[in-house]
């Protein structure tokens, strides 16, 4: 089932139940479905890997907004971004822990042979196709950057 159908399916769940925190993630994430399907150049197809990329997006956009909410006391409009993100990240893969996003690193650095933050970019590089979808880029950034410093 592609995501599409699945992003579907749980809106008439959400329509029938009335559940709006539902409704309004499956939402967000047609939305985005449509806006990248009628890119020029999408022939009105979206890649696996540009589904991921999408809901990592959206993933991204409301931690931000989160954290500008809780910034300014609006814990209201906070909540509804936290509902969201919950729903959004109920499509993405299981999120690496810290350790484990260590190790994988540690392993990468060791394939690529890095050995001082001046192979920070070639690391990165890596790191970021191997582990996409998987962790947060400044997360894999901040592991990267404490692993080269030792």
């Amino acid at each position: 089932m592609s995501l599409e159908e699945k992003v579907m399916s749980l809106m008439k769940e959400a329509m029938k139940a009335k559940d709006e925190a539902m409704l309004r993630g499956v939402r967000a994430i047609k939305a985005e479905i449509i806006k990248a399907k009628t890119e020029p150049g999408a022939n009105g197809q979206i890649t696996e890997d540009g589904e991921l990329k999408m809901l990592q997006k959206l993933v991204k956009q409301r931690k931000d907004s989160l954290e500008i909410f809780q910034q300014q006391n609006r814990a209201d409009l906070a909540q509804k971004e936290l509902e969201e993100i919950a729903i959004i990240e109920r499509f993405l893969p299981a999120q690496l822990s810290a350790a484990d996003l260590e190790k994988e690193i540690a392993a990468i650095i060791a394939t690529v042979g890095a050995s001082s933050l001046q192979d920070l970019g070639k690391v990165m590089g890596v790191a970021s196709k191997q582990l996409a979808g998987k962790s947060d880029g400044k997360a894999i950034a901040a592991a990267v950057k404490a692993l080269l410093e030792k």
